[in-house]
C-alpha cells in the first residue's frame, strides 16, 4: 500500500527548506488561519508560548486536513518569549530593529510546535523550546545587519534567521537546531517513518 500523500501547512520558507533537505516529498498547501487574530485572543488569556505555538499548529493541521482528507498534514507553529512578554513577526525593518534592540543582550525562549493531522483530527504533536542568549548590540551593529539581511528578517518571528546572518547576533544557544529554524523536525521525521514516509520508502 502506498504511504499517504504529504502536505505541509505552511508558507515557510524555512519549513519546506527543512523537509526539502531531508529528502521528502511533500505539497505546500498555507492553511490560510488568521494567525494575528488568534494570537491576540490567546494573549489576552495569558497563554504561554507553548500554548500559542500548540494551538496555532494544530490550528492550520486541522484547517488544511479538512480540505484533504487522507493527507497527513503538517501544521507548526513558532513563537518567542522574552522576560514576560510574546514577541511575533516584525512587519518591518524598523520594527525589526526595535525587537532585536530589546533582545539584544538578553536570554529568550523560542517555542516551535508541530502538529500532524488526517481526516480532520489530530494524529501526533510536540513542541519543543531552545534558549538563545543575544550578545549586547550596538546601534552600529544593527544598523550593518539589518542593512544585509534585508526583508528577510520579517518572515521570521524573532527577526533573525539563524541558518545565516542571524548567527552573528548570539552568543549562546540551548535546544535542538532544527526548533529553533522553526520546526521539531527529528521527532518529526520518526513519526513520518512510522507512517511509510522517509527513506525507508524511497525506491
Amino acid at each position: 500500500m502506498a504511504p499517504p500523500a504529504l502536505i505541509l501547512a505552511s508558507a515557510s520558507p524555512s519549513r519546506r527548506q527543512m523537509l526539502l533537505n531531508a529528502g521528502l516529498s511533500f505539497d505546500v498547501e498555507p492553511s490560510g488561519v488568521d494567525e494575528d487574530e488568534v494570537k491576540l485572543s490567546l494573549t489576552a488569556e495569558r497563554a504561554s508560548a507553548r500554548d500559542v505555538a500548540s494551538t496555532l499548529a494544530e490550528m492550520k493541521a486541522l484547517r488544511v486536513s479538512q480540505r484533504r482528507p487522507d493527507a497527513l498534514v503538517i501544521g507548526a507553529d513558532s513563537t518567542l518569549a522574552c522576560e514576560g512578554r510574546l514577541y511575533d513577526k516584525p512587519g518591518t525593518l524598523a520594527a525589526a530593529r526595535d525587537q532585536l534592540a530589546a533582545l539584544g543582550g538578553r536570554t529568550h525562549e523560542l517555542v516551535s510546535a508541530a502538529v500532524v493531522a488526517r481526516n480532520g483530527a489530530r494524529l501526533w504533536h510536540t513542541a519543543q523550546a531552545g534558549r538563545l542568549t543575544m550578545r549586547p548590540l550596538s546601534p552600529s551593529f544593527l544598523d550593518a545587519y539589518l542593512a544585509r539581511a534585508g526583508e528577510a528578517v520579517c518572515a521570521s518571528v524573532g527577526a533573525y534567521q539563524l541558518e545565516g546572518l542571524g548567527a552573528h547576533l548570539f552568543s549562546r544557544i540551548d535546544g535542538d537546531y532544527f526548533t529553533v529554524l522553526g520546526l521539531p523536525l527529528l521527532p518529526l521525521l520518526v513519526f513520518l517513518a512510522g507512517h511509510g514516509i522517509g527513506l525507508e520508502a524511497s525506491p
